[in-house]
């Protein structure tokens, strides 16, 4: 039996994975801001602890961590799942917005993260597994704060993969694309206040003022995903990068068929900066 601790438990992709950990006879400790949600959607199951947990509180991720430990004994897999998207283009973000984001998307899940590694390294075994998205891959317009929250968590994922593995844990940042789950709603999306009319026929202002139209319309099946994540954890060798969705496995062959293409062209330039050879 695998020990899961997942953040963000109570809804969307956190529910949905926590449901298949039960399935799968797995033990979930599932955390939210509110227990009582997660409680109310599970009820009462004998491998499921609900747990209090705001990832931007330091103190309440170091004692979930501990509240895991003390029930389970160990915790085997981490899936950093809490986060929220932020609607509109880079300038029109206002500070407060963007630290809100950065808060609960990035620091919010090194917060867990440096909270649940002091018992992995002493279990010499684990695996972390870091919600991320196609925007952490691809930029996008009209999401450029929200991907490069993404983006932190992409580059984040790729040092501790190589930093971890001589300790014994693993890690995978997950990169799903458009998937039907209630992220475009109010209770996961902050669309920024602060519209520039100079915008609004530009890719972000039309992104802005579409996004409503793609919800609950996305291609995605997140039921589909969360079984398919099951499949992640519980394999030997899981892979550092996992996309998920036909849209996310198009927009990583088109950027990297981009960058090879812009790497050739500038190649020459690109390496004309090294001291000449012997100096």
């Amino acid at each position: 039996m695998r020990i899961w601790f997942i953040t963000g438990a109570s809804r969307g992709f956190g529910a949905l994975i926590t449901e298949e950990a039960l399935k799968a006879g797995d033990a979930v400790v599932a955390t939210a801001r509110n227990p009582a949600t997660v409680t109310a959607r599970f009820g009462d199951h004998p491998n499921l602890l609900p747990v209090a947990l705001d990832v931007t509180n330091e103190e309440q991720a170091n004692a979930a961590a501990e509240q895991a430990i003390k029930r389970f004994g160990k915790i085997d897999i981490l899936l950093n799942n809490a986060g929220f998207g932020l609607l509109g283009a880079v300038e029109e973000a206002t500070a407060s917005e963007i630290e809100k984001l950065y808060a609960t998307n990035v620091f919010g899940l090194l917060k867990v993260t440096r909270a649940v590694l002091p018992h992995m390294r002493r279990q010499r075994a684990g695996h972390i597994i870091n919600i991320s998205s196609i925007g952490g891959y691809v930029g996008h317009p009209g999401w450029g704060v929200y991907c490069s929250t993404k983006f932190a968590v992409e580059g984040l994922s790729e040092a501790l993969s190589d930093e971890l593995a001589p300790l014994g844990v693993k890690v995978t940042v997950v990169e799903p694309g458009f998937f039907r789950t209630d992220f475009l709603d109010e209770s996961s999306l902050s669309v920024s206040h602060s519209a520039i009319a100079d915008y609004n026929d530009t890719p972000a202002g039309v992104m802005r003022s579409a996004a409503a139209q793609f919800n609950h319309a996305q291609p995605g099946d997140p039921a589909r995903l969360a079984k398919a994540m099951i499949t992640v954890a519980h394999s030997d060798n899981p892979p550092l990068r996992m996309p998920f969705g036909s849209d996310t496995v198009v927009a990583i062959e088109k950027k990297n068929t981009a960058v090879a293409g812009e790497l050739a062209a500038w190649r020459e330039l690109a390496i004309s900066t090294d001291f000449p050879a012997g100096s």
